[in-house]
């Protein structure tokens, strides 16, 4: 009870902040409220609000930002959910500041002693003043006492950022449980998993080791790609709360004039970014989540440097496999394909028609062709898609969140670099060899053989289990055998489905044969 009453006045203090800052309910949008929360708007302040001259998605940014760390993430989460929010909101989303003044290096310092265990001196031969400061850490510049010496760059948390994501993070939850509980479209936008992600990518980002270990699984995922490269990482000067990693030389990508004074070609480090992020999520399954361009640099050889792994997404095989049967489906324009695909992973309920649900799918992909890449509105396309999902009760996959967050974000970064940048071209190599991964012969031949390994499984426990009938055959001609029907219930459902199971690699196993038989692949 006192916990929900906290989380009540936790969530009074965030409508009022939004409320004065006139981003609760917009004066944009007065004429659809009804006079009872026109009222309720006035009461809390809304027509104070002095910044008179911005976007409604400019106000609610700057109040997500004055309401601390946990709402700057939501907003993040947000700028990817043009169904919830609109599009020119999300928009206005994508450019929240996560920007603070720093803390006292004091207190900076007295955090690596206790994490570390030991003094600064006996780590560091120099520790600088921060030299950035965002709502959850700092980052200063030293050195280490290593022979010779290593410039680094340490990363530390703030005092108390881990309970004060703790208790926003309740009240995130209080509230999207009433909301589903009091409404249907809630319930359809999967509100309660959307603060679930979101905990869980909080989660991930309050242990500085897990971001430590994420910077190196990347690192060893795109070891082969000599256009990418990952800081390393210092193991022995980093905790939960302390991050020491190599400090990089290179120039911003967000600086692209000092990019052509250094003699690097901003259109070949578009489609190094593009493909990069493609290549771990698609490939990989593993992808950096955050790659804005404060966190993408260049260095002197031209190769695409990626900082700060505090969030990162990933993709599991099942739902890369949806991806790729589903965008084969629109690249060969048969949305019944698309659409089959969708209701055989159970994202669109049966209630629906799946010939409706593949028309909207067409009147999304239709359009597009023909088309050049500068005319096909990446933010538009994903308001389309959403509209859709609406229309026909899809529910929220939170595997998406993140990636549908970063696709935009990587391509506005390389639209800044190269405006007649073409994402679809510069993405051909890679969704090519994916698809062939993923949908293609060698992902036949690759089920087949993973068939025939269970099927020799199966074949293997075979003489066992007919031992074993022979034995439970032997007891009923004896005496018999009394069984409870619980566990003959129990015993059918576990044959059933090792029976199943047989016929799936049986068909697998006799397809991937034929593969074989037909000859070698190209």
């Amino acid at each position: 009870m006192i916990r929900s009453l906290r989380n009540f006045g936790r969530l009074v203090r965030a409508i009022l902040v939004l409320s004065r800052h006139d981003a609760l309910f917009p004066r944009e949008y007065l004429g659809q409220l009804s006079l009872g929360w026109r009222l309720a708007r006035q009461l809390l302040g809304g027509v104070r609000n002095r910044t008179v001259g911005d976007a409604p998605g400019v106000r609610l940014a700057m109040a997500l930002e004055r309401l601390g760390p946990a709402y700057i993430k939501l907003g993040q989460i947000l700028a990817t959910r043009p169904d919830i929010v609109g599009a020119e909101v999300c928009a206005a989303l994508k450019q929240l500041q996560d920007r603070v003044p720093p803390f006292p290096t004091e207190i900076a310092v007295a955090t690596v002693e206790a994490g570390l265990g030991r003094p600064l001196e006996q780590v560091f031969n120099s520790f600088g003043p921060p030299v950035a400061a965002a709502s959850i850490a700092q980052v200063h510049r030293a050195q280490t006492t290593d022979e010779p010496p290593q410039f680094v760059a340490v990363k530390i948390f703030r005092p108390g950022i881990e309970e004060e994501f703790a208790r926003d993070l309740s009240a995130f939850a209080f509230a999207a449980r009433w909301a589903e509980a009091l409404s249907k479209e809630a319930r359809r936008l999967r509100l309660c998993a959307l603060v679930a992600t979101l905990s869980a990518s909080v989660a991930l980002e309050l242990d500085l080791r897990m971001e430590a270990a994420a910077a190196t699984e990347l690192a060893d995922q795109m070891a082969e790609d000599a256009d990418f490269r990952v800081p390393a990482v210092d193991w022995s000067r980093t905790a939960t709360r302390v991050l020491t990693i190599e400090w990089v030389e290179g120039v911003s990508v967000g600086d692209k004039q000092a990019l052509l004074d250094a003699g690097h070609d901003p259109k070949l480090i578009a489609v190094t970014i593009v493909r990069s992020f493609l290549v771990q999520a698609l490939m990989g399954g593993f992808f950096h989540a955050d790659m804005h361009q404060g966190n993408l640099f260049v260095d002197a050889e031209g190769r695409l440097v990626v900082v700060d792994f505090g969030i990162m997404g990933r993709l599991d095989a099942a739902m890369r496999r949806f991806m790729a049967e589903t965008l084969a489906g629109f690249l060969a324009r048969d949305y019944r394909r698309v659409a089959r695909v969708h209701f055989e992973a159970g994202f669109v309920p049966h209630v629906h028609s799946i010939e409706n649900f593949a028309q909207a799918l067409r009147a999304i992909g239709e359009p597009i062709f023909g088309r050049t890449a500068r005319d096909v509105s990446m933010a538009r396309l994903l308001q389309q898609l959403f509209e859709t999902t609406r229309r026909f009760d899809m529910e929220l996959q939170p595997q998406l969140v993140l990636l549908q967050k970063t696709m935009v974000v990587v391509e506005g970064v390389a639209r800044s670099l190269d405006p007649d940048f073409d994402i679809w071209e510069a993405s051909r190599p890679v969704i090519g060899e994916w698809m062939a991964d993923q949908i293609g012969p060698r992902a036949m031949l690759r089920d087949g053989r993973s068939a025939l390994d269970a099927l020799l499984g199966l074949t293997r426990s075979l003489p066992e289990a007919l031992a074993n009938l022979e034995s439970v055959a032997r007891m009923l001609a004896g005496d018999g055998v009394k069984v409870h029907s619980e566990s003959i219930e129990r015993f059918a459902r576990a044959q059933s489905f090792r029976i199943r199971h047989l016929q799936i690699a049986l068909w697998i196993a006799a397809l991937a044969l034929a593969v074989l038989a037909i000859g070698p692949l190209h």
